[in-house]
């Protein structure tokens, strides 16, 4: 198989790697299980291009992407696009889509499982046509990307840091706003200080990610208007894989979901796969089942 790796030289942990030594590793790696491999690694500002042109190519038959979750994310929907399989080096803070997939933490571990891996379709969400592999939210979350953003910080320690220091100031004036959820189900109104909406149900780690990604449904999650302790409350509970117990969650499973917002503020942002984006007045959210062509460690179902 002739594949072609985008490693983001920027992105997540790979901005402090010898990225020369990495890219070496990986051409050994996939050489060794009989693969061509051509390995570029790029800033940030090409990523996007470099996606394109790969997937455009007719002598590469599949895409590897390392970085953080947006690179991920990107990667994912240029692949979606094009039918080519993705492989996903888990080289960010969190690594939400790689944990789906089950793909180890270690970077050489994780190359070795791509090179000798199979070929599987995943479900793949779009929000107004917009894929994510992950999750799609709005209201509390969104405000912490915002002002983690803010933030000065270095590697993944210090993004954990900064992710905590933004949750207490969040607390201090928690988001509220209206929003009408309409599916199959019907129309619920309600006024809530968040909502997530994942590719798949979440399981109950301590790190949410998709329990399976072929269910073909969305996992719809309102967190009710909190208060400031209520807030801290979830976010611990978020932390230590409580937070289905928490009263202010209300979640369910769809396979298409409108969410309007009657009131949505001028400016306000919503954050797809950890990129904040401008939230527009109704999103349209659909799952799209087995959409996803991509690499899973040997067997993973």
């Amino acid at each position: 198989m002739r594949v072609r790796a985008i490693l983001n030289r920027d992105g997540g942990t790979l901005r402090t790697m010898d990225m020369e030594a990495l890219r070496a590793r990986a051409l050994e790696v996939f050489e060794a299980e009989g693969h061509e491999l051509d390995c570029r690694v790029i800033g940030s500002d090409a990523v996007g291009a470099e996606l394109e042109t790969a997937a455009a190519a007719s002598d590469v038959d599949a895409l590897m992407a390392g970085g953080g979750d947006g690179t991920v994310s990107a990667a994912a929907a240029t692949a979606y696009r094009s039918g080519k399989p993705l492989g996903v080096l888990p080289a960010g803070t969190m690594n939400m889509f790689a944990r789906a997939l089950g793909m180890p933490a270690d970077l050489d571990a994780a190359l070795l499982a791509i090179a000798g891996g199979t070929i599987d379709h995943v479900d793949i969400a779009t929000a107004n046509g917009r894929p994510f592999v992950h999750q799609f939210g709005v209201g509390i979350h969104a405000r912490l990307v915002r002002i983690r953003d803010g933030m000065a910080y270095r590697g993944r320690a210090g993004k954990m840091l900064a992710s905590l220091r933004a949750i207490v100031a969040a607390a201090i004036d928690p988001p509220r706003f209206e929003v009408e959820l309409r599916s199959a189900k019907g129309t619920v109104r309600r006024v809530a200080s968040g909502i997530a909406v994942s590719n798949n149900p979440l399981d109950d780690g301590p790190v949410p990610v998709a329990a399976r990604l072929d269910t073909g449904r969305l996992g719809v999650y309102v967190a009710d208007s909190v208060t400031s302790r209520e807030l801290l409350n979830l976010a611990f509970d978020v932390m230590t894989g409580g937070w289905r117990a928490n009263a202010a969650v209300k979640e369910v499973e769809v396979s298409e979901l409108v969410l309007h917002f009657p009131r949505r503020k001028r400016g306000a942002h919503a954050v797809v796969d950890g990129e904040l984006i401008d939230l527009e007045t109704s999103v349209t959210l659909e799952i799209h089942p087995k959409g996803l062509s991509v690499i899973r460690p040997g067997g993973s179902g």
